[in-house]
C-alpha cells in the first residue's frame, strides 16, 4: 500500500513516539490528524515543540480516547488509524489501576468499534513487550506467553486479546504492534537512558541506577516509527501481532557502561 497522501489518525499523538510517528507520517506526505488528550490549557504536548512549517500541515484533533463519541468523530473519513493512546507508567498503575483499564481497554475498544462503524482501511493497535512479562526464553517472539505482571500489562493484554476478538470476529484489516524498548529525544526522564544521561550531564560521579541485571532490547524511536509504517504499507500484516525489536538485548550495567565511556569514564555506578 502506498499511503502518500493517506488520511491517518494517530491517537497518543502528543506523546513521546506518538509525536515522532506523526513527523515521519507528514515526512512521506500523509494527512495526518493528531488526537491528543484534551486539557484545559491547550498544549498538544510534544507537538508544541515540532517546527511550525511541520504543524501547519497537522490537523490536531483535542478529545478523549475514553469518550466513544470523540473517538468516533476523530474516525471519520480516515483511511488509517495508528492507536497509541495509553496510559503507560507501570509504577502508577499499582496505585489507580482502573484509569489503566478505562484507557487501555475501553479506549482501545473505542478505537475498534470506530474503525468498524467507518471501515477504516487499516488500524494499527499498539501493545508492548511488557506484555510477556520475565522472559522465559530470548529472544522473545510473537509466541511467546503473555503474563500480567502488573495492572499496565493485564491491561494491554486485555486490549490485545479484545483487538484479536475484532480481527477473527468481523475480518478486519488490524495489526497488534508490539514495540520493545524505545528510546530517543522527548523520552520521559523517568528512563533509565534519560536518567543515567542526566546524571551524568549534571556533574555527578556516582550514578544511582536500580537492578543493573536485567537485560532490554533497545530501539531508537525513529526505527520504531518506521516499524509502523512498514507494517502500515504491508498487504500481509493484517490480522498478525508483529514485534517492533532488533532481537538482541543488553544488561542494565552494560548499558550504564557504554554511556559513562561516552561522557563521564571517571563516574562510578551506584546500586540503589
Amino acid at each position: 500500500m502506498n499511503i502518500r497522501n493517506k488520511r491517518i489518525l494517530v491517537t497518543g499523538a502528543d506523546g513521546f513516539i506518538g509525536s515522532h510517528l506523526v513527523e515521519s507520517l507528514i515526512d512521506l506526505g500523509c494527512k495526518v490528524k493528531a488526537f491528543c488528550y484534551y486539557n484545559s490549557f491547550n498544549s498538544w504536548g510534544w507537538l508544541d515543540t515540532l517546527p511550525k512549517d511541520k504543524l501547519e500541515k497537522i490537523e490536531v484533533f483535542l478529545g478523549d480516547i475514553r469518550d466513544l463519541t470523540s473517538v468516533n468523530s476523530a474516525a471519520e473519513k480516515i483511511d488509517i488509524i495508528m492507536h497509541l493512546a495509553a496510559l503507560i507508567s507501570i509504577p502508577y498503575s499499582y496505585l489507580s489501576p482502573e484509569s489503566y483499564l478505562e484507557t487501555n481497554i475501553k479506549g482501545t475498544l473505542n478505537i475498534l468499534q470506530a474503525g468498524r462503524t467507518h471501515r477504516t482501511e487499516r488500524i494499527l493497535i499498539t501493545s508492548t513487550s511488557e506484555v510477556y512479562g520475565t522472559a522465559k526464553y530470548v529472544p522473545i517472539d510473537e509466541n511467546h506467553p503473555t503474563q500480567g505482571q502488573s495492572p499496565y500489562s493485564a491491561t494491554k493484554i486485555s486490549a490485545d486479546r479484545i483487538t484479536e476478538s475484532f480481527i477473527k470476529s468481523f475480518n478486519m484489516p488490524i495489526t497488534i504492534v508490539r514495540p520493545f524498548n524505545t528510546y530517543g529525544p522527548r523520552q520521559s526522564a523517568r528512563a533509565v537512558i534519560p536518567s543515567i544521561i542526566i546524571q551524568l550531564l549534571s556533574g555527578s560521579d556516582r550514578i544511582k541506577l536500580g537492578s543493573l541485571f536485567p537485560r532490554r532490547d533497545f530501539n531508537y524511536v525513529k526505527d520504531v516509527c518506521n516499524g509502523f509504517i512498514e507494517i502500515a504499507k504491508s498487504e500481509k500484516t493484517a490480522g498478525h501481532e508483529i514485534n517492533i525489536a532488533s532481537g538482541q538485548d543488553i544488561s542494565i550495567r552494560e548499558l550504564a557502561e557504554k554511556i559513562i565511556e561516552k561522557i563521564n569514564p571517571e563516574a562510578k555506578i551506584i546500586e540503589d
